[in-house]
């Protein structure tokens, strides 16, 4: 999905707390700017609920969760709070949450023309603070393409591709999926 920033004044955290869950859209929230999620193409939420339905099964039995688009993580309690394509945590204290999640485990987006920047940019440098945060997973949504970073020692996050046959690693919950289930069912845009 694509952020649009807003005109509003800035916002204090608590404003934009109180304000969100009023309005008829999603915003982002960035150190006072708010940006309202536009709505995504028909493969980026098919390759989202893919990917949640893989996992589901997966992680209810071992005491985690995991959201799709509509649940906003918090970077940190001052900013920015984001909301991720899949989100998926284990922590106590997000398993009750209602608001947003604040100790995620892996976080995913689908990428496409209008969020790949930013995807691999901006939200990237801010969730590699997350200290909880072992997996970060981007999504093509125009191609059979994915790329895991996985949190090392330090501030080293250690990447791998994954293409057309493959099969995804994702560590931090030992789980093990071929790369067609992410596409199962997605329409490609046909170039002439």
């Amino acid at each position: 999905m694509i952020a649009i920033r807003q005109e509003p004044e800035k916002m204090t955290i608590e404003e934009y707390l109180a304000w969100e869950p009023q309005q008829d859209v999603r915003y982002e929230y960035v150190h006072g700017e708010v940006f309202a999620m536009t709505g995504g193409t028909i493969p980026h939420n098919d390759i989202a609920l893919n990917f949640y339905r893989a996992l589901y099964p997966h992680l209810r039995s071992r005491g985690c969760r995991v959201n799709v688009a509509d649940v906003k993580v918090q970077v940190s309690p001052q900013s920015p709070y984001y909301y991720p394509d899949v989100i998926v945590s284990c922590h106590p204290q997000d398993l009750n949450a209602r608001k947003f999640i604040q100790y995620p485990k892996l976080i995913a987006e689908v990428l496409s023309t209008g969020t790949s920047a930013k995807d691999r940019g901006e939200k990237f440098n801010y969730y590699q603070t997350i200290s909880t945060l072992l997996e970060y997973i981007l999504i093509d949504s125009e191609k059979i393409s994915v790329e895991r970073y996985c949190r090392g020692e330090g501030k080293m996050w250690f990447y791998y591709p994954y293409t057309d046959g493959e099969i995804i690693t994702l560590s931090s919950i030992e789980f093990e999926f071929p790369i067609e289930l992410l596409y199962e069912g997605v329409v490609w845009e046909t170039r002439e």
